[in-house]
């Protein structure tokens, strides 16, 4: 009788040290995002904020960059173990660098839009003709978009004017007030907020002159695949079901973000009725995005060759 109160008495001081100190999540990522507010990003805080990957197992540090060519300076440097961009990055592994794309997150550029200030006379696309037009950095999306606009107008490479200017809104803003560019390519929520203020305003949506793209990638370091593949399955798991929520609960999709953008809810909630079809949700690869990846590596000469694509992303993280 005494031995079997020894072991309930056991019993119950493990389930009480069990509960005073719950189980730590088993892996931890440093997860890079090559935009801070961008909507094709955010998805990875509001998955946080729901705990979504953390009963998967993982503990994330989110850390954000001014742009996809920093995100990718922050994989080589050995810094990051997940990356949150787009897929014009994918250029990089095909030059070397330590990564694998390993997610199609969004597969059309409706977060993405033109803006021009306040006051700007013009109305139309065609007015950008030899203005200039702020990007987030050499390289990155919104490079290669200012690049298709152009190209797509029929208009030379030096027809417009490429300013790289980061990708936090308050630095557009600034330049638009000071009238530092005519024109900045970036996310459509930033300029519903600046309408809200009256520095910017939507010139057009990016997807007027843009078919189907890979705007939004996940990546992963060749470390973590190499040492933690089970956590960058978990965390893809984790993505598609954080999609799944924002699909289904709007209002909660909505305060989330703002708490991560700082944007009103009233824009943040615009943005979302705009940006929600984007979303993969299965994250596979789609082909015809591949055929247009492709091409920008070329138009942006990020590549010497065209690469084999196959060789640049990976679907074996998807769930099964």
């Amino acid at each position: 009788m005494a031995k079997s109160l020894c072991w309930v008495t056991m019993g119950f001081a493990l389930l009480a040290a069990l509960i005073s100190h719950p189980a730590r999540a088993e892996t931890k990522f440093v997860v890079g995002k090559a935009n801070a507010i961008a909507d094709t990003n955010i998805p990875v805080d509001i998955g946080d904020k729901l705990g979504i990957f953390k009963k998967r197992g993982l503990e994330l540090q989110i850390v954000d960059f001014q742009g996809g060519g920093k995100l990718v300076q922050g994989m080589i440097a050995g810094d990051i173990d997940i990356g949150v961009g787009a897929g014009v990055e994918m250029a990089y592994i095909a030059r070397g660098t330590p990564m694998m794309a390993i997610c199609e997150s969004a597969s059309a550029m409706s977060s993405f839009a033109i803006g021009v200030p306040w006051d700007s006379p013009l109305k139309s696309l065609k007015a950008l003709k030899g203005k200039r037009v702020g990007v987030s950095g050499a390289g990155s999306l919104t490079d290669w978009l200012a690049k298709q606009l152009a190209l797509k107008q029929g208009w030379g490479p030096d027809d417009i004017i490429i300013a790289p200017i980061g990708s936090n809104p308050t630095t557009s803003a600034a330049a638009f007030r000071a009238h530092l560019i005519d024109a900045n390519v970036g996310g459509t929520a930033t300029f519903l907020r600046m309408a809200e203020t009256q520095s910017g305003k939507i010139l057009a949506p990016v997807s007027s002159y843009m078919g189907p793209v890979a705007a939004g990638t996940l990546f992963a370091s060749k470390r973590a695949m190499d040492t933690q593949p089970d956590g960058v399955r978990a965390f893809v798991a984790g993505w598609i079901e954080t999609i799944a929520y924002m699909r289904a609960h709007k209002d909660e999709a909505v305060k989330l973000a703002a708490s991560v953008t700082n944007f009103s809810e009233t824009v943040t909630s615009q943005a979302y009725d705009i940006v929600i079809g984007m979303y993969t949700k299965d994250c596979r690869f789609d082909p015809e995005s591949l055929v247009t990846l492709k091409q920008s590596f070329i138009d942006l000469g990020t590549v010497d060759t065209p690469p084999d694509m196959s060789k640049l992303y990976t679907e074996a993280y998807l769930p099964r």
